[in-house]
């Protein structure tokens, strides 16, 4: 067993939770598989997180921060409010390769889970991306580059929305379940609905 830092401990204890999450569900993954999988012995797994519902929290509130800080780095060199808008709706964390293992292990824990802690976790995490969805599109409106016929927070609600349950399909591999016949993706008909013209020109 080697000696790694605290910090990348725990960091490859929550990797690796991760992955045996997305195998055997957050009720039938144990401390002693996550243990042996990581190469450690069960007390270390203790030393980081006082139980396994501590470490899923612990997992939650880091995907929580990756996708906020996926959306930074899609926004950083975007020009404007509209730009900023278009890259949000392409920049879904559940489909990207970090982020597909680990968001269908969130969702999972949102049917199987009962536990108020893990519960509470959950709401923070859609609640964290409600408040970044919400604030964009708000600059957005204010900039006059999308209508304020429906409010920033009912707005960001339907990203989330569509963003879960375009996830969840394309977990389940259905095929051409994003788009028609003639090649409109939800993604454009999402862009083309709140930015109009807007869309076309950052396309």
């Amino acid at each position: 067993m080697s000696r790694l830092p605290a910090a990348k401990r725990k960091e490859q204890l929550l990797d690796t939770a991760a992955q045996l999450f997305a195998v055997h569900g957050y009720s039938n993954a144990t401390t002693s598989q996550i243990a042996k999988a990581a190469g450690v012995t069960e007390p270390i797994i203790y030393r980081h997180f006082p139980s396994k519902r501590d470490l899923f929290v612990a997992l939650i509130e880091r995907t929580g921060e990756q996708t906020i800080s996926l959306w930074e780095h899609e926004l950083r060199t975007a020009p404007d409010p509209a730009a900023r808008l278009k890259r949000l709706i392409r920049a879904n964390p559940m489909v990207t390769n970090r982020g597909r293992g680990v968001y269908r292990v969130i969702i999972q824990a949102m049917t199987e889970a009962e536990d108020p802690k893990i519960q509470e976790a959950l709401k923070h995490h859609i609640a964290r991306l409600h408040e970044f969805l919400q604030r964009e599109i708000d600059l957005a409106q204010e900039g006059g580059q999308v209508s304020k016929r429906f409010s920033p927070e009912i707005s960001a609600w339907a990203l989330i929305h569509i963003g879960l349950g375009y996830g969840v399909l394309s977990a389940l591999g259905i095929q051409d379940h994003a788009k028609d016949a003639s090649g409109m993706h939800i993604q454009d008909l999402l862009g083309r609905l709140m930015l109009a013209e807007r869309y076309e020109d950052e396309a």
